[in-house]
C-alpha cells in the first residue's frame, strides 16, 4: 500500500473543494480529492431551468468576497458573467477552481468503505474506493446532500416527484401541487404558474410568513417579489397545512392529497416533494453519533466526535440552531478544519490568514447570528 496521504476528500464540488483550496496554503501536507462522478458533478445533475437562489457579484477587493466563490481571490460571477447562475455554469466555476490551483481530483472514484487503524505515529484511516486503497492520516466527507433527497413521511410518498429531478420541471399539465413551500418550493411553484399553471402550495409551518433575517429560516428577497408577482397572476393558493396522505385515481388519472386538518385537494399530475435533502454519509455513517435533531454530532472544529481526523464539510453541517446550508456559511468552515487538521500534524498554517482576513475563517460561531434592525 502507498505512503498514507495527510488528508483525503470525499467530494469534488464547492465544500470538498473549498477545503482542498485552504489545505492548499499549509505547507508540507500531503492532500487528494476523490469524487464518484466528475468535479462539480451535483450541478451538472441539476435541471436545466434551476438556478442558484444565492446571488454572485464581484465585490471581492472591497472586503466581500462573492457569495458563491470557494477562494477568496474568485469570483463565479466574475468568471461566468453572470448573477445567479445555473447548475451547469456553476461546475464551470469548479472545474476552472480546479485547472488554476491545479488541485489533485480523480474523478469516477467511489469510496465502499473507510476503516480506522491504529499505528504509533497517531493511525489514521484506509478508504476503499474502486481504484484501490487509499490511506490517509485524515477524511474530510464532503459528499453533498443531492444524491438524498427527502420525501415525506406519509402513506403515497412513493407517488410524488422530487424537486430536485427534471421531471418535476418539465411541462405538467393542469394543476400542480406542491409539498413544501421553502425556496425550492416556491421557486418551482413559480416555475410552473409562468407556464400557465394554477398551482397549490402546502406547508405547516407557513414559511411565506417568516420574516427572519437569517436566509436559512425565510424566504430570500428575490423568492418573496417573485412570489408577489405570483400572487397577483391568481394562480398561485398558498395553504398553511402539511400532505397527510396522496392517493393516484387510476381511472381518472388524478392525484388527490389530503391535509393533515383533512381538506382534499385535486392534481393532474403528480404531486411535487420540495421537502429538501437528506445528509448523505454513506460509508462513514456509523462514525458519527446524532444530535436530538438528527443531525451529524460534531465538535468545534466539525470534527466527528467518536472517530477522531475524520471531518464534516457541507450543508449538513449543524451547531446548535446555526444552519451552514448555503455556501457562503459553509464555505467558512472549510478553513477552520485546515487549520485543524494542520495543527493537528504540527503544520505552519498562517497562510490561512488571508481567509481570516476575506472573512472566510469562521471559528468564532458567535459572530453568526442574524438580526437585522432594519
Amino acid at each position: 500500500m502507498s505512503p498514507p496521504l495527510d488528508v483525503l476528500i470525499v467530494g469534488a464540488g464547492p465544500a470538498g473543494l473549498g477545503a482542498a483550496l485552504a489545505l492548499d496554503t499549509i505547507d508540507n501536507l500531503t492532500f487528494g480529492i476523490v469524487d464518484r462522478g466528475a468535479v462539480g458533478q451535483t450541478f451538472l445533475d441539476w435541471p436545466d431551468q434551476q438556478k442558484f437562489l444565492t446571488p454572485s457579484f464581484t465585490s471581492n477587493g472591497f472586503a466581500g468576497v462573492d457569495l458563491n466563490a470557494i477562494h477568496p481571490s474568485t469570483s463565479p460571477a466574475h468568471s461566468l458573467g453572470t448573477d445567479y447562475p445555473t447548475g451547469v455554469e456553476y461546475a464551470t466555476y469548479l472545474r476552472g477552481v480546479v485547472r488554476h490551483f491545479a488541485l489533485p481530483v480523480l474523478e469516477n472514484t467511489d469510496v465502499h468503505s473507510v476503516t480506522r487503524y491504529d499505528s504509533p505515529d497517531g493511525g489514521g484511516y484506509v478508504a476503499s474506493t474502486s481504484r484501490g486503497p487509499v490511506p490517509t492520516r485524515a477524511v474530510i466527507w464532503a459528499s453533498g446532500e443531492f444524491r438524498n433527497p427527502s420525501t415525506p413521511h406519509i402513506p403515497g410518498a412513493e407517488l410524488t416527484t422530487h424537486s430536485s429531478t427534471p421531471d418535476a420541471w418539465a411541462p405538467h399539465d393542469g394543476h400542480v401541487i406542491v409539498l413544501g413551500g421553502y425556496e425550492s418550493g416556491l421557486d418551482i411553484a413559480q416555475h410552473h404558474i409562468a407556464r400557465g399553471n394554477g398551482v397549490t402550495v402546502l406547508d405547516g409551518h407557513h414559511p411565506w410568513e417568516d420574516h427572519a433575517a437569517d436566509p436559512s429560516f425565510s424566504l430570500s428577497a428575490r423568492t418573496r417579489r417573485s412570489l408577489r408577482h405570483a400572487l397577483a397572476s391568481r394562480r398561485l393558493t398558498l395553504v398553511p397545512a402539511n400532505a397527510r396522505t396522496v392517493v393516484h385515481d387510476r381511472t381518472t388519472g388524478r392525484y388527490t392529497v389530503t391535509t393533515d386538518d383533512g381538506v382534499r385537494l385535486s392534481a393532474d399530475s403528480p404531486p411535487i416533494a420540495a421537502t429538501g435533502f437528506d445528509d448523505n454519509l454513506g460509508p462513514v455513517e456509523n462514525m458519527f453519533t446524532r444530535t436530538g435533531g438528527g443531525w451529524p454530532e460534531l465538535d468545534d472544529t466539525d470534527q466527528s466526535t467518536i472517530s477522531p481526523g475524520l471531518y464534516l464539510s457541507g450543508p449538513a453541517v449543524r451547531h446548535d440552531d446555526l444552519k451552514f446550508c448555503f455556501i457562503y456559511k459553509f464555505r467558512g468552515r472549510s478553513a477552520h478544519v485546515a487549520r485543524a487538521i494542520g495543527a493537528r500534524l504540527g503544520c505552519d498554517s498562517r497562510a490561512l490568514d488571508l481567509w481570516q482576513d476575506a472573512g472566510m475563517l469562521l471559528d468564532d460561531l458567535t459572530c453568526c447570528g442574524t438580526a437585522c434592525s432594519c
